[in-house]
């Protein structure tokens, strides 16, 4: 089955293929290299089952988790696998599992060597997304690395700004329990440092919130 007007569009705006042309696109999945896989629930990706493939989410929703560390969500849009694209290992105690039935448009190691070489504005995205990716990675590793869950959430909050995330969400990202992070929450707010309506977060005091540090 060859990719939905929808899919194409989601492609396009997507970070590997923004900008690249309908007629690449459109043409994509006929590349040796290139398929259309859909994943039931359950596991799709783990150190022992792993395809060398960098993959687009295209619908549905996939956990990704490192240990027993639930680290991100994925959804239309997202990329992975790029990590073991050119690893002798997998990612490091990585799994992926499947929320609900999803599909996803699977390219080779082989095919994504060619279209970097071939595609400048490809080679552009990648490098772009690649780029984010080693940012996003150095701000949760230091995260990870302050003590207690306030300064962990201090360190969140300087680096994203006002910001509107679930609860739920920023718990798996913080690997901390809803219960203290509340807790967190009503210590910053009780000094001043923060407001809070709803999901949404606005930091009133950023030199004293780094103060917490």
């Amino acid at each position: 089955m060859p990719l939905t007007q929808e899919e194409m569009s989601l492609l396009i705006n997507g970070p590997l293929f923004r900008d690249v042309g309908e007629e690449l696109l459109r043409s994509l999945t006929e590349l040796e290299g290139a398929s259309l896989v859909r994943f039931d629930p359950g596991v799709v990706y783990s150190p022992q089952h792993f395809r060398r493939s960098l993959a687009v989410v295209l619908s549905g929703q996939l956990q990704v988790t490192k240990g027993t560390l639930a680290v991100s969500v994925l959804g239309p849009g997202d990329l992975f696998g790029a990590a073991a694209l050119y690893s002798d290992e997998p990612e490091f105690a990585t799994t992926i599992t499947a929320r609900r039935p999803s599909r996803c448009l699977m390219l080779e190691q082989r095919l994504v060597d060619r279209l970097l070489a071939e595609q400048g504005k490809i080679r552009e995205n990648y490098l772009r997304y690649l780029t984010g990716r080693i940012r996003f990675l150095s701000g949760r590793l230091q995260t990870l690395a302050q003590p207690g869950v306030e300064g962990k959430l201090v360190r969140y909050l300087l680096a994203n700004g006002d910001s509107s995330c679930p609860a739920t969400q920023l718990c798996q990202r913080l690997g901390v329990s809803r219960a203290s992070l509340y807790r967190a929450f009503s210590a910053l707010e009780d000094s001043g440092l923060i407001t809070r309506k709803g999901k949404t977060i606005t930091i009133v005091d950023p030199a004293g919130l780094e103060t917490v540090l």
